[in-house]
């Protein structure tokens, strides 16, 4: 969801009317991120890893998945009539459309990975169904390479008309920042992954002589203290706060997520991904990013972060400004004017 913050602003500056919608965490963020606009809340699709086995995680969350959906799509059709709603930008809310407005998917996944190949074609037949009910898929992603998604939005067959590569998104940018923390830990994601992170990356990083700041990623609270005299905690910080402690950190710690790659690429720092157990696509993600010795990664449940720390000076990272990341613009403003 940070990744949206740019299209927010920047639909702004050209004077349209936006309203927010989500649920849970990211909605707590975007309000937090931009409070001078509506916010109104969507059903929750309540997602949880509780195993590194990705099938068994959706399989038995899918009947809810699936009314959450639908439950999102009554609720899109209710703000587009009560609200004279234009157009819909959806960040991987496959419920969020409606015939009578505008509608853009915003993903990089145009294929999804699944560790079978029978449920794989499966999947991505029912994600194309999913693809035809919006006129528009955004991937923010460069069109050619080099690119940060890989085989999930660059393959050999055909792309459709109605996608459009429309370069990174962050809310994040490079300048100067003298240095202040050796690693920045950066946490995200559900529950309680999340959380096992955290605990197991604090019990390392206190007897680690280096200085430490996590970032828990908690929207809800506003905590900030130390846990010893090397590692600092905050529970959230703003965008602009944000930026300047990653800045002032040397290293980064944090999920492969997409959004988290695309912070990277901007602020031009190295890191040591570790991905959500489970989430075949962030697995994917950190593989593909540290084959190209760009990052390095290590599984959850094999955490050696002095070992990590140590192999970041063997690897490149993206240079800052590598990508155009205001690229979208241009695509955000034809969409406008249609």
């Amino acid at each position: 969801m940070a990744r949206c913050i740019p299209i927010i602003r920047a639909l702004e500056q050209m004077g349209a009317s936006v309203t927010l919608a989500s649920d849970g965490a990211a909605l707590n963020l975007l309000k937090a991120e931009c409070p001078q606009l509506p916010a109104i809340e969507l059903p929750s699709y309540r997602i949880r890893y509780e195993s590194p086995n990705m099938i068994r995680n959706i399989a038995w969350q899918l009947p809810r998945i699936s009314y959450a959906i639908r439950a999102e799509q009554w609720a899109t059709e209710r703000l587009v009539r009560e609200h004279g709603i234009e157009g819909i930008i959806s960040d991987n809310r496959y419920g969020c459309f409606s015939a009578q407005a505008k509608c853009v998917l915003l993903t990089h996944q145009l294929r999804l990975q699944v560790p079978n190949t029978v449920l794989e074609w499966v999947a991505n037949r029912v994600l194309r169904l999913a693809f035809a009910k919006f006129d528009h898929i955004w991937v923010p992603d460069a069109a050619g390479a080099p690119n940060l998604s890989g085989k999930l939005s660059h393959f050999q067959e055909p792309a459709s008309s109605r996608v459009q590569f429309i370069g990174p998104l962050t809310r994040l940018q490079k300048y100067e920042r003298s240095p202040e923390y050796d690693v920045a830990v950066v946490l995200s994601g559900p529950e309680p992954q999340r959380s096992i992170l955290e605990q197991r990356l604090l019990e390392q990083a206190m007897t680690l002589p280096r200085k430490f700041i996590f970032i828990q990623g908690k929207t809800q609270s506003r905590e900030h203290y130390f846990v010893s005299e090397n590692v600092e905690v905050v529970s959230y910080l703003t965008s602009k706060d944000l930026n300047d402690v990653l800045l002032a950190s040397k290293v980064l710690v944090c999920r492969s997520g997409y959004s988290s790659i695309m912070d990277l690429t901007a602020l031009g720092k190295k890191a040591l991904l570790i991905p959500t157990p489970g989430q075949t696509e962030q697995e994917y993600l950190a593989q593909y990013l540290a084959d190209q010795q760009l990052f390095l990664s290590q599984h959850q449940d094999a955490i050696d972060l002095e070992s990590g720390l140590n192999g970041l000076s063997k690897t490149y990272g993206f240079r800052a400004g590598q990508f155009h990341s205001g690229a979208f613009e241009e695509t955000l403003k034809a969409w406008m004017s249609t």
